[in-house]
Order: structure tokens, then sequence, then C-alpha cells
């Protein structure tokens, strides 16, 4: 049997975007649901088992929304969805939902390039060891290699230096003088200076290295060793886990289902945050990835927007935030080494074991999909797709409903109106 609730506004994500819009809606006397797939709000930048360790304006940020009235409903993940209606699965049982208005905040996730021996055990996204490490792991005494893009690698360098492991090597695939230029740039916003160099002073003792990436990774029952290049030398370094990831790919897969226009790859939106269907807005890292600030500011304009508040003087904050996601791409885009054609047998989708060779001969995600099962495995496409748009130069794999795996119980009762 399915569950029914009709609220005003419907939040979809718990993330510093989130909770921002669910709070400025819900201090506007709205009703207000949070879905979240993850079991604790905060989403990935504020997941800690202990709040105390967050920096003090991330708890007050979770504080708010705790007694805001807005309501989280924790282990919920969407499977379907239009304008005004998301069809959810939770622990009890399918739900379906009536909003007036939906506030997408569906955030990002890592992109991965595929390389040999990237699916060996102990191989993981940057931000997947990072939430490992908070959710308890212990990598005390492990040698630990970060090797990708963008200004993630950071503060999980940080992360994995003071909880007692060994950094062996920090390699940025970007060239020195991008790096610099976007480091620069950082004048105009003190706070995130600030927070870079806090994050480097974690780990003072290891070199940070640009121009450089991983080629390959090898070991038996785990990785071992990594071999990283600068494209004139390479050299390998001895470890115990590696986390890499070529930059963050905004999740866009639920506003395009229910019809929202995307440019450059995230989900367009006015200054109010509405996007192109009536009644839908978004915000945060699925509208461009720039950060925890721009978030937050994203949120509280789509929040109050979505209840029809005026939102004009958050518009200048927001904007001077919004500057960063331009430097980001165009500091941290991936260099044309990593987008040459790997191996033939480096597998691409790991979900179905499919391998580079078996991918050459398609003409579309669709194709490969017919051919091999790229794309259609537990992930549905959201690990290797960005990949495969990069490196065959393919447009993404069009989104049908479900969403994510489901049971067909779960699906059948979804579809009773």
């Amino acid at each position: 049997m399915t569950g029914r609730r009709k609220v005003r506004v419907a939040v979809v994500g718990a993330g510093p975007a989130g909770l921002a819009a669910a709070t400025a809606a819900a201090a506007g006397g709205a009703s207000v649901l949070v879905v979240d797939q993850a079991s604790h709000a905060g989403g990935q930048i504020w997941r800690h088992r202990d709040r105390s360790s967050l920096p003090e304006g991330a708890r007050t940020r979770l504080a708010r929304f705790e007694v805001s009235g807005a309501e989280h409903l924790p282990g919920a993940t969407v499977v379907d969805a239009e304008p005004g209606r998301l069809g959810v699965v939770t622990n009890l049982g399918p739900l379906a939902i009536e909003a007036d208005a939906i506030v997408l905040a569906t955030g990002a996730r890592e992109l991965f390039l595929p390389f040999p021996g990237w699916t060996l055990p102990n191989v993981f996204g940057v931000g997947g060891l990072q939430a490992l490490i908070k959710a308890g792991l212990n990598v005390a005494g492990k040698r630990v290699v970060i090797a990708g893009s963008g200004p993630l690698l950071l503060p999980v360098a940080a992360t994995v230096a003071t909880h007692g492991a060994a950094l062996v090597a920090l390699c940025e695939q970007a060239e020195a003088w991008r790096v610099a230029a976007f480091g620069a740039g950082l004048w105009r916003s003190p706070s995130k200076f600030a927070e870079a160099a806090r994050y480097r002073a974690a780990f003072r003792g290891t070199r940070f290295r640009t121009g450089c990436w991983i080629a390959r990774a090898d070991g038996g029952a785990a990785v071992g060793e990594v071999t990283l290049t600068d494209g004139r030398r390479s050299w390998r370094e001895r470890c115990d886990l590696v986390a890499t990831a070529a930059g963050l790919v905004p999740n866009v897969e639920l506003g395009a289902a229910v019809g929202c226009r995307i440019a450059d790859g995230a989900l367009a939106v006015d200054d109010a945050q509405a996007t192109s269907v009536p009644g839908v807005f978004a915000a945060g890292e699925c509208t461009g990835v720039g950060g925890e600030e721009l978030a937050i500011l994203e949120g509280e304009i789509a929040g109050l927007a979505a209840i029809g508040r005026a939102t004009a003087a958050l518009h200048p904050p927001r904007d001077r935030a919004r500057r960063v996601v331009g430097r980001i791409a165009r500091a941290f885009a991936p260099r044309p080494e990593l987008l040459g054609r790997p191996d033939p047998d480096t597998v691409v989708c790991r979900c179905e074991d499919v391998r580079f060779e078996q991918l050459v001969a398609a003409w579309g995600a669709r194709e490969a999909k017919l051919a091999t099962r790229a794309g259609m495995g537990a992930c549905q496409g959201r690990v290797c797709g960005a990949a495969l748009e990069r490196l065959f130069g393919w447009p993404p794999a069009a989104v049908r409903p479900p969403l994510s795996p489901a049971r067909v119980a779960d699906l059948a009762a979804l579809s009773e109106r």
C-alpha cells in the first residue's frame, strides 16, 4: 500500500543547499518535507559522526533546520518524478508526495575517468574515501595516494593526514599555472582563502604536485602500487589506499526526468533559482559546482521563491559566490591526456564489467547499452555515463524512470493514483 503526503514544499537532498531551502521555506510558514537517501542530514560535506567536529557555521545551520518545523525523511530514494509529484521508496514502503513546489538540491558526484586498475579494491573516489573516514574507517598508518583534480583534493588530504595516515603523494592533474591562477583569485573570497590555507597546513609535510596523474594501479587482492606520470616521466608509489577523481559532475537526472532544461551539464535556473519547469526550483551543486557558500545562498533563495517570497536581497552575494563556478571549470578541466583512449582491456562500466574495446564500435550511449549493457547496472550509468560522454563525445543518455533500482511491487504501488 502506498503512503501519501501533501506538502507545500518538497525538498530533495539534505545537504547545505537543501537544508537552507527547507529552513527558509519553513520560516515562512510553509509545510516542508525533505527527502534524502542518507541516514543523517548534512550531505557529503557535513557528514560527521561527531557533530562537534564540524565548523561552527555548519553546526548552526543544522541546528536551525532541526528547529525550523521542516520534516526530514532520511533513507528515502526518489524513483519517479513529475512536476508537483515525487514517487519515493522508504524503509517503510513506497510514498507518493504531492507538493505545490519542489526544490531540487541533488548535489554532485565524482567524475571517474578509467585507467588500468581503477577497479581494484581499496581504490576509492576522493569524496568516497573521505566519507568512509568520517564514518569510522581506520586509516592510521596506511600509505595513501590522492590524485585527481579540483579543490576537493585539499580537504580530503587534510582528513587523511589528521586521521593518522601517511600521505605519500598528492597530485593535481591541472598545470601549475592554472592552479596558481585559481589560488590567486581567492583574494576575492577571504573565507575560501583561509579555508584552503587551513587544509594545506594539515599536510604541510607532503609535496603538492601539479601537472601529474595516475597512469595505472597494480595489485593482487587490493591495490599495492600506483604509477604516476607528468607526461614526460613516470614513477611508482607503494600504497595501501588510493583516492582519485577528475572533478565533480552535477546530479541532473531528477531534474531531467521532470523536464528541466540542462545547460553546460547542470540544471539551468533563473535569478530566483527557478528551473524551466513551473513550480520546480534547483539549488546547490546540481546547478553548477561552486562550493558550500554558494549552495547555501542558492538554497535560501530557492526556499523563499518556492513560497512566493522576495529574494532580491540575496542575489548580489549569490552572484558574487557564483563566479567561482566558472573559475573552477576553467582551472581544473581534465587535460587531454586524461581523455585519451585507455588500454583496450580497461574496464569502463564496472557494474557490468564492460571494457573499452567493447564500446569503440558503438555510435552512442543507447547502442552501447544494447550491445554491452554499459550503464545498465546498479548505478544506472551514474559512474560510467559521464566517462562515456567525455571519452567518446556521446550526448547523455535519456533519463527514464525508475531513477534508481526499486522493487517492482513498489513501482506498481506508486503508479496507482
